[in-house]
């Protein structure tokens, strides 16, 4: 497999991260800050979303720029997060300017991860406010934390068959200094590729791959799988128990129109690592900052954007850890 990817989405100036878990229930959430603003977009594929003020990001409603964008576990419940990054900053006076009160714009996503841990336990507005502590630009956690706390990807076959997943960040910087970053919460219903060899990494194992290992390692295929009649049986009964949720950001000066168009570019990275992606079972979202005002053609930030996105993804599985009874990668 490809070796760890450089960098973090905080490389981009004016990001700043925090994460927030509850590592006995398997979930928690992750703050993507901008508080000086950004200019947003937004592009949705998977067809079991959980958002929120994703409307807010089109490029024909009014307002321009956010303040921060929340990744969360706990499926719909997760998106009560968002309350508590929402009062931290009215409580620094940051948002969107109505004359009687700043209102923060926070767009959110979220991801299920209920089958694992405590599914009593969801991310809320003390946890949503906890990350807003925990942000930082410097020594972002990657793997079993924040939002990938819980993540797991291969359920073709259920839990049992599942590998262990998380969070991952990577940035790439061009010439011009023009930084593009990512941060991708992996929780797939099937599995990561890796780009390079077009090889499976993490996803769904056969019966005899019990213990994680290069002798013992062994990948069911969730593609083929998937045309095969146990597969298209366990299709019928499959839980909308996926999502992969991130965030690209850059310091290239993008429109709200170009932003979104980056964001429609940057899932081109999901697709290359995970496969299959954006199934009915999914709620695959990428949202888009843009932070600066760096002259930058935009087809080059928008390619360079999915790069990004597949090296998040790449770092999100390989710095997951064994947990919950779901094996990782070299565990």
């Amino acid at each position: 497999m490809s070796k760890i990817k450089p960098g973090s989405i905080t490389d981009v100036p004016g990001i700043r991260v925090g994460h927030a878990q509850d590592e006995t229930a398997g979930t928690g959430c992750t703050v993507i800050l901008c508080e000086k603003g950004a200019v947003g977009g937004v592009d949705q594929r998977g067809g079991a979303p959980g958002t929120r003020e994703t409307d807010v990001m089109n490029p024909v409603n009014q307002v321009d720029v956010v303040h921060a964008v929340l990744l969360a576990g706990g499926s719909a419940f997760g998106l009560n997060a968002v309350s508590g990054v929402v009062r931290y900053l009215e409580e620094k006076k940051i948002g969107f300017n109505t004359g009687v009160a700043k209102v923060p714009i926070v767009p959110a996503a979220v991801l299920f991860d209920l089958a694992v841990g405590d599914a009593k336990v969801r991310p809320d507005d003390a946890m949503g406010y906890q990350a807003c502590l925990n942000a930082s630009r410097e020594g972002i956690k990657q793997g079993n934390v924040g939002a990938g706390t819980g993540a797991s990807v291969g359920k073709l076959f259920g839990m049992a068959r599942a590998m262990k997943a998380g969070i991952g960040t990577a940035s790439i910087k061009l010439p011009g200094g023009v930084v593009v970053g990512a941060i991708m919460a992996v929780n797939a219903f099937g599995d990561v590729i890796d780009p390079v060899n077009n090889h499976i990494v993490a996803g769904t194992r056969l019966l005899s791959s019990s213990k994680v290992g290069k002798q013992t390692l062994k990948f069911a295929n969730t593609l083929e799988e998937m045309a095969k009649p146990l597969g298209k049986l366990t299709l019928r009964i499959a839980t909308r128990s996926n999502t992969v949720i991130g965030v690209v950001a850059t310091n290239a000066r993008l429109t709200k129109a170009q932003a979104t168009r980056v964001a429609m570019m940057a899932q081109d990275g999901l697709a290359r690592t995970i496969r299959p992606a954006h199934t009915m079972l999914d709620g695959d979202t990428l949202f888009t900052l843009s932070t600066g005002n760096r002259a930058a053609d935009l087809s080059t930030v928008g390619a360079y954007a999915a790069v990004a996105v597949e090296n998040a993804i790449l770092n999100a599985v390989q710095h997951a850890i064994s947990a919950y009874g779901l094996p990782a990668i070299g565990q």
